[in-house]
């Protein structure tokens, strides 16, 4: 594993990856010809190669690497009686404030705890720490949002927006039980886009109103709750440690009984440390029986699984893991950030480059030099299973230095000797050493490699 060195001061750090993002295309405000939409972005040509590298890792290991978790896409608009079921329409909320002078809304909470900085007390209350009015009392605001189901906006076909994908994946464990023949214990996993109307979205892609979610559900027999609940903590843990993030940057963070979610019987996060604070990255919960059940009493449907084995018939347990995927990819930026005295390198695992790959040729107004390259990017680009890059612009070690900035782990250039000898340089990312390697050898070199 690539070990990434420590940045001195992470005081300015995010602001060094939104710039970085912003110039080689990984990530843009969303509608920015039009002034932007507050704290949405669009993933460029990079950061969707980097979020679906992230994905399909997540997905190889929870559903290709075991036989006993199936995959599920389930729709983003559901049956409204769902979230009734759910409990979200009574509980899914946030202590809300808004001023009475500049009418900006804030997180109740988050004033008490200092989170917008230093705020003034006005008789042990906060005031606004924008323009220092006075606030409104303290109301809840439920975080889903609402549409319409049909051309009418009338209030029978109000909808909403899912605010998690889990519930998608309960509504179907009758279906994937009954098509599957699964035995418990066993889970559900996928991901998918969510929505929360977020009162304070914040600190870049962390807090979004609009996100993407990788959930597993893992049903179990309720007696063996504790067990498996400890076994996902670990399992969890262990994912982001293989993606090659600093294990003195993860921790657990056990819930305490007053923040447990209204569904949960224990829950623990694991958090990373950002450079705002040590924040949640994946929440792992021990949602008991109290979502198919409660399905099962809004529905009239029979949820209870059946063991053919002891004749016993029960409403299984859920042991949730939930990862946003745009705060695993933040965490990456942020813990592969490195800056040496003359570059600065995204040292990414390589399983999650971008481009595995770049392909130069050493001048670019040498006809010959420019044919051989593209003929071994095109070889690689058809026959490989990676993503490459060709590159051509400016000198060469400008390019290195803007492959290093966006965290390809391998640059290979063709030089004069190439036309003669048949083989190339490959450069590596993190040590800048470098190796010859013939033409027709470089797929099993890189391949044994990477």
């Amino acid at each position: 594993m690539r070990k990434n060195q420590p940045l001195e001061d992470k005081s300015d750090l995010t602001n060094k990856i939104v710039s970085l993002c912003k110039r080689r295309g990984f990530i843009f405000p969303s509608s920015e010809i039009y002034g932007g939409l507050a704290n949405t972005w669009d993933f460029g040509p990079l950061g969707v190669e980097l979020k679906n590298n992230i994905k399909k890792y997540w997905w190889d290991k929870m559903i290709k690497e075991k036989d006993d978790i199936v995959g599920l896409d389930s729709a983003i608009i559901l049956n409204p009686k769902v979230w009734e079921a759910s409990g979200h329409l009574s509980s899914f909320s946030d202590p809300l404030v808004e001023c009475k002078k500049c009418h900006t809304r804030f997180r109740f909470d988050y004033l008490k705890k200092g989170k917008y900085g230093e705020i003034e007390l006005e008789d042990g209350y906060p005031q606004c720490p924008l323009c220092g009015g006075q606030l409104t009392e303290e109301k809840k605001f439920n975080l889903m949002f609402k549409t319409y189901f049909g051309p009418a906006e009338e209030t029978a076909n109000i909808v909403y927006l899912r605010p998690e994908t889990a519930q998608g994946i309960f509504l179907n464990f009758k279906n994937i039980l009954n098509t599957t023949r699964k035995k418990i214990p066993f889970g559900i996993a996928q991901i998918g886009k969510a929505f929360r109307n977020e009162i304070t979205p914040s600190n870049f892609i962390f807090r979004t109103r609009e996100f993407e979610q990788m959930e597993m559900e893992y049903f179990i027999t309720p007696k063996e709750d504790k067990i498996w609940f400890d076994y996902w903590k670990k399992e969890r843990m262990n994912w982001y440690l293989s993606l090659g993030v600093k294990k003195e940057n993860l921790r657990f963070r056990k819930h305490e009984k007053n923040e447990l979610a209204h569904y949960a019987k224990e829950a623990a996060d694991i958090e990373y440390n950002f450079s705002f604070g040590w924040l949640e990255l994946e929440g792992i919960h021990n949602r008991t029986d109290y979502d198919l059940m409660n399905h099962q009493k809004y529905s009239g449907i029979d949820l209870k699984y059946y063991n053919n084995e002891t004749k016993e018939k029960y409403l299984p347990y859920i042991i949730e893991t939930s990862a946003g995927v745009e705060r695993s990819v933040l965490t990456v930026l942020t813990d592969s950030y490195t800056e040496e005295k003359d570059r600065v390198i995204l040292k990414i695992n390589p399983k999650l480059a971008p481009y595995k790959v770049a392909v130069f040729p050493l001048l670019a107004n040498k006809l010959d030099l420019v044919k051989l390259a593209r003929e071994i990017y095109d070889d690689l680009r058809k026959n490989w299973k990676f993503q490459v890059v060709f590159d051509s612009r400016g000198n060469i070690g400008g390019r290195y230095y803007s492959q290093d900035e966006i965290g390809t782990p391998y640059s290979i250039t063709v030089d004069f000797e190439s036309l003669e000898k048949k083989d190339v340089t490959i450069r590596d990312r993190d040590t800048t050493k470098q190796v010859r390697v013939k033409i027709k050898d470089i797929k099993e070199w890189l391949d044994r490699n990477l």
